[in-house]
């Protein structure tokens, strides 16, 4: 009997170092993409040693970075207030970068989504948003939102609906594509009878599709945003007036408006459960963090001298956030909401994203 039990607790600790050695792989199955503003650098980490495996030359003044959805590939937007019209390409296989993209009038690309195998950016000074296909190696794809500073930017992923902060406007547009019946003959247009009626324009009766726009206002300043996991619900935060507003995805209303005082937000994110929402400033040394469901304020931890880019690790363990004046990225707990490390990956960190394999 004595020697079952024996056999039965090896077997179970055996399972268990097994399990924890399976989570410790999955965990670090990515790799940690971070801008250094001061240096012109990204930084590639491994998210469990924090361990800086490789830098990469970007632009004059990168400000956001998203990778390719098989991980190869970071674009960086190199912003400049506006007047920059480049994006930064990385090889993060062969950890180099690569010719830019000149995004012509396109100027001051800023935030950056890829879904589709689809590059979507801002472009705030052109007032309007963007798609570039990798692949044919062009833009595919314009749409302007009339809105001044459309800053930041998500894409669902059907790619039918697009939501964007207008900061100077102080306002929220949400893009939604939408079917057009067939064109058909000019209105108005009723041949003789008996004559033949005259031919449909090109295209004149195939599907149309087209989008439209619903803005909505919200505090001044917006700037940071995410939408919630299950897609209900759109959260921003408003840097001049220090609140928060919730929008009804549905009703397409502001539900809420929260008078968190984060002023100086700049970034806003879900965390991945969709329990806590957490929001960097660039004027406070705490993150703060807001209980989703009761919308109320649950902590505000202690990072550095201010903050911007935050990244939630897709397992839902820890987030990271860039501390630039203190020169370092933090990286939080998200079960006890503790800093837990630091990560040197160069002068002012700022843009910050995940690449869905590990090198």
């Amino acid at each position: 009997m004595r020697n079952q039990v024996l056999i039965c607790m090896a077997a179970l600790i055996s399972f268990i170092g097994a399990s924890l050695s399976v989570a410790a792989q999955s965990a670090s199955q990515g790799t940690l993409l971070a801008l250094s503003k001061k240096d012109h650098t990204l930084a590639m980490v491994d998210p469990s040693t924090f361990k800086v495996l490789a830098r990469a030359p970007v632009g004059a003044d990168p400000h956001e970075v998203i990778a390719s959805s098989d991980g190869k590939t970071a674009w960086v937007s190199i912003y400049g207030g506006g007047r920059y019209h480049e994006l930064s390409v990385i090889d993060l296989v062969g950890q180099k970068a690569l010719p830019a993209i000149d995004t012509g009038a396109l100027n001051g690309p800023h935030g950056l989504a890829f879904v589709g195998g689809k590059l979507y950016f801002t472009a705030e000074g052109a007032k309007a948003i963007a798609a570039y296909d990798p692949v044919a190696a062009k833009v595919v794809w314009i749409m302007g939102t009339g809105q001044n500073r459309t800053h930041m930017i998500y894409v669902t992923p059907d790619e039918k609906q697009i939501y964007t902060t207008n900061l100077a406007s102080a306002t929220i547009s949400i893009l939604e594509k939408v079917a057009l019946p067939p064109m058909g003959p000019p209105p108005g247009m009723h041949p003789p009878a008996g004559a033949q009626a005259p031919p449909a324009p090109p295209g004149g009766n195939e599907r149309r599709m087209d989008w439209n726009e619903t803005v909505i206002p919200v505090g001044k300043g917006d700037e940071g945003f995410d939408v919630s996991p299950d897609g209900v619900e759109l959260w921003t935060a408003n840097a001049y007036d220090g609140t928060l507003s919730v929008i009804d995805l549905k009703t397409r209303k502001v539900a809420a408006t929260l008078d968190a005082k984060t002023f100086g937000a700049n970034r806003l994110k879900f965390s991945p459960d969709g329990k806590l929402v957490l929001i960097s400033s660039l004027g406070s040394g705490d993150l703060v963090v807001y209980d989703a469901a009761s919308r109320k304020e649950a902590k505000r931890v202690p990072i550095g001298h201010g903050a911007a880019g935050i990244l939630m690790d897709p397992a839902g363990n820890r987030a990271f956030i860039a501390c630039g004046p203190d020169n370092y990225v933090a990286v939080l707990d998200l079960k006890t909401l503790e800093v837990t490390g630091h990560i040197d990956v160069g002068g002012e960190p700022d843009g910050l994203a995940w690449a869905p394999r590990a090198f």
